[in-house]
């Protein structure tokens, strides 16, 4: 029979003490250097943008003169653009994967579809912008305009409302749709009237991640020619126009050659840091109020 050596356990004992000290430092140094820096991030941007912030810059359109310039005409880019990216997300994400959960088969074509959107979600956004460029604005003929960066957009972000959509769907207890089934529902109207109302807090919770992703974007748009010039508020989503990040990518190159464009792009910067924020506590809150449900 063999005894526990007291002090060998003693030994590894204190190793095992040292080592986990020595990790949850390191995690605790980790997280304070991200914080530093976001410290550092959001006083370095307010403190530029202090005094630029006031009804007139939110009401003005473009202007060459710093002091009369504004972003009315980037929030309606904006908005025009989120008004094309949420319908067209929420439609085709949903559906796709209303049908991988609950009609597709397990399978080779199944584990296929489901390994490329997830592959689709790490793709640079950079890559979108190209594919944007060459079928909606070259091959389509639609040009810049708001049409083609929504459609842009919602490519973008669709790997992200599928997945989310998928583990909502997935954490629909199975008794709900028995249940259904023994009342003599169909497998439609099952999915219509127990699954989708059952995981509709976390599909809007992945919806409204996923459009926070969209309106921060700034790459697939540039890469499609959206401009930042002084052009007229768009009307409709054949019109062009520019967004937020657009404006303040631009602001910020030319910053180089009239100093209050820093000012300018960092009091947008704030403008859209609020809206980002507020789109991330209505996440959190929808998850959090529906996350115990069931």
């Amino acid at each position: 029979m063999k005894y526990v050596d007291q002090a060998q356990v003693t030994k590894k004992m204190g190793t095992r003490l040292f080592a986990n000290n020595l990790a949850k430092m390191l995690f605790l140094l980790s997280t304070l250097f991200g914080i530093a820096v976001l410290a550092v991030l959001i006083y370095r941007v307010a403190s530029d943008s202090m005094g630029w912030i006031n009804k007139d810059f939110l009401l003005n359109k473009l202007s060459t003169v710093p002091e009369r310039a504004g972003i009315l005409g980037a929030i309606y880019g904006t908005l025009w653009l989120m008004a094309v990216v949420a319908p067209a997300t929420m439609i085709l994400g949903v559906g796709t994967a209303i049908y991988l959960e609950e009609y597709a088969k397990k399978g080779k074509l199944q584990s296929f579809i489901q390994t490329n959107i997830s592959n689709l979600a790490g793709v640079p956004s950079v890559v979108f912008g190209i594919l944007g460029l060459t079928v909606f604005v070259r091959a389509l003929d639609l040009g810049s305009v708001v049409l083609a960066g929504g459609l842009t957009m919602s490519l973008l972000v669709l790997p992200v409302v599928v997945v989310a959509s998928q583990e909502a769907i997935r954490a629909v207890p199975q008794f709900l749709r028995e249940a259904s089934y023994g009342m003599g529902a169909t497998k439609w109207q099952t999915i219509k009237n127990v699954v989708l109302p059952a995981s509709l807090p976390g599909i809007l919770t992945g919806v409204i991640l996923a459009l926070s992703r969209a309106i921060g974007e700034t790459a697939p748009l540039v890469v499609i020619g959206i401009p930042a010039l002084l052009i007229p508020l768009p009307n409709g989503i054949l019109d062009k126009f520019t967004v937020l990040p657009v404006q303040i990518y631009y602001w910020t190159v030319d910053s180089a050659l009239v100093a209050e464009y820093a000012n300018l792009a960092a009091a947008t910067i704030v403008i859209l840091l609020i809206v980002l924020f507020a789109m991330n506590s209505i996440a959190i809150i929808i998850r959090n109020k529906f996350q115990k449900r069931f």
